[in-house]
């Protein structure tokens, strides 16, 4: 099994104890990523913007494995204002239009840091 966390590492990970990222075989798990750069301060101002971000950080954590965003079988968005779920959604698209993995879109009151928009989880298999 391979527990990496982010890298750089991100400012959360050691205090709270949770990897970025588990690769058990071909299944990848990776955890909840947003807009927070390596210092901890939150990126993007849109739920959008955030969103693709948060998406970028997925990337890299997929590709710490050697995973890649066509194998992610499985995505949950976690957005504090539903009312602007289709900048989410739109996001989304533009990296999973083709991989088209199942997926979930849930408003919160909250995540973390109020500034944070939104949050991304996403699951892969790699069919080697």
């Amino acid at each position: 099994m391979q527990r990496l966390g982010s890298d750089p590492p991100g400012p959360f990970e050691e205090r709270v104890g949770y990897s970025r990222v588990v690769r058990c075989g071909p299944h990848v798990w990776v955890a909840g990523c947003t807009s927070v750069d390596e210092t901890g301060v939150v990126l993007g101002v849109s739920p959008g913007n955030q969103a693709r971000l948060a998406l970028a950080a997925v990337q890299r954590a997929l590709e710490a494995v050697g995973a890649s965003l066509a194998d992610v079988v499985r995505t949950r968005m976690y957005v504090t204002d539903i009312s602007r779920w289709e900048e989410v959604g739109l996001a989304h698209g533009e990296v999973f239009g083709a991989v088209r993995p199942v997926t979930a879109m849930v408003g919160v009151s909250a995540l973390l840091d109020p500034r944070m928009l939104v949050e991304i989880e996403a699951d892969a298999y790699i069919n080697a």
